[in-house]
């Protein structure tokens, strides 16, 4: 068996035993302990997992794999891996396997005409976008553009999805955007429609009230209620109700696409904020909803505050030290915190652990500013990071190297999110919408 090249005479060996919890009957080995060279990386304890499964079945196909011990990813030679966690190598060392991310990166992009500085494809059978160009988009299939939501009057910073159930059928979505032009728009949205080219909707209620940028929109887990954090320092929260009975009707100018003619007036819903939270001192670039009475807010001031909804008073106040752009909760019992922003490290916060402030991981392979982190919605483990680097990067919490590089920007990156479980959009200053699937997350 020839791996990772001949061992020299007197090499030592580690015995080990390898086991999976993958399902497949295909993929599983004999739970026999055997020897091998202890300077293998894990290319080399891949070669043989997959030696070992083409002996039980000739027509096994190769198949990359990642390792853990006690937990943790092996991303260094064995020998030096035992050596660091102090484990010793006198006994049979158990060894899991894992299939490892290879990521596929989507041949044909979907073109904005501007920057896509935003991205939320937490439904799976829609993505939606927003572009530099005051447009937002609804991509079916996560290719094909079938709706375009005009109506901003300047760049769309923020777009979300409203997962409400049980309102005018399963089909049916609500959508909010935020913008330069000060404002949130909220849309509906049919899924089931179908159409031969794009079709234009405009909003059903604007939300003016914030006096400068709207950077970042969050949805309350009831999905009722969104929050919006703008330039102007402040955080809003407003209702979702989509009747048509609630509000003031405003005459605003609409926009018309692709098209130098002049614009046309229409009447919407204006809503007004039912609450402001006020205590940041610079731009609230990101905000969070992921408990009902809990927002979570980031801010060029260097802090990341917890609010209180009931109250509107300020909880928590982490200061980072840095600028931060972005912002998201989840991982173990969704607690944990990541952000980045003006410095290349993605870091992790652990609230529920008293007496410190400090970050619990610190992920540092980026090369500039991070933009964007999102949390896997089905792992504890999982999150994937972006930058102005051009690169989406996807973390374990066992192992300070990522998992996987995602290259397929050739400019800044600006958004991504996990679509379907397995694939990553995203979006940036190269006016490319990008999926990239085979991320199988274990």
């Amino acid at each position: 068996m020839d791996v990772e090249g001949s061992a020299s005479d007197g090499s030592r060996q580690v015995r080990v035993r390898f086991v999976t919890k993958l399902r497949a009957p295909s993929l599983r080995v004999a739970a026999a302990s055997i020897a091998v060279p202890s300077y293998l990386t894990r290319m080399g304890l891949s070669e043989i997992v997959n030696l070992l499964l083409e002996n039980a079945n000739p027509e096994h196909q190769n198949q990359p794999f990642d390792f853990l011990v006690d937990g943790e990813l092996v991303r260094m030679p064995l020998d030096q891996f035992l050596l660091a966690k102090g484990i010793s190598a006198e006994k049979v060392l158990e060894i899991e396997y894992v299939k490892a991310i290879v990521p596929k990166k989507q041949e044909d992009p979907c073109i904005h005409d501007d920057w896509v500085s935003a991205v939320d494809s937490s439904n799976g059978s829609f993505i939606l976008t927003g572009s530099y160009d005051g447009f937002a988009r609804v991509w079916t299939g996560g290719a094909v553009c079938t709706h375009i939501l005009a109506g901003h009057n300047d760049v769309v910073t923020s777009a979300r999805v409203i997962n409400r159930k049980g309102h005018e059928g399963e089909n049916n979505f609500y959508l909010a955007t935020g913008s330069k032009d000060r404002s949130l728009r909220l849309w509906k949205f049919d899924a089931a429609e179908h159409v031969d080219h794009p079709l234009r909707i405009g909003a059903y209620k604007i939300l003016p009230g914030h006096t400068s940028s709207v950077q970042s929109i969050a949805s309350d887990p009831s999905s009722e209620m969104i929050c919006s954090g703008s330039w102007d320092c402040s955080i809003k929260l407003w209702e979702v109700n989509g009747s048509e009975a609630a509000g003031d009707t405003v005459s605003i100018k609409k926009r018309k696409l692709n098209s130098t003619s002049s614009e046309s007036e229409e009447s919407q819903l204006e809503g007004a904020a039912t609450s402001t939270l006020l205590g940041h001192t610079q731009c609230v670039s990101s905000v969070a909803w992921p408990h009902p009475q809990i927002i979570f807010s980031a801010s060029w001031d260097h802090s990341i505050r917890q609010w209180d909804v009931q109250t509107g008073k300020e909880i928590r106040n982490m200061v980072c030290g840095k600028a931060l752009n972005c912002l998201d909760i989840g991982g173990e019992s969704s607690a944990l915190i990541a952000a980045g922003g003006s410095d290349p490290i993605l870091r992790i916060w652990d609230p529920r652990q008293p007496g410190t402030l400090a970050p619990v991981f610190q992920f540092s392979s980026h090369s500039s500013w991070i933009s964007a982190c999102k949390w896997h919605p089905r792992s504890w483990f999982h999150l994937l990071s972006t930058s102005f680097d051009g690169k989406v990067m996807l973390w374990d919490l066992r192992t300070a190297w990522p998992l996987a590089k995602i290259d397929s920007h050739n400019d800044k990156v600006l958004c991504a999110d996990w679509w379907k479980d397995d694939s990553v959009a995203s979006g940036g200053a190269d006016s490319k919408l990008y999926i990239t699937s085979g991320i199988e997350i274990h």
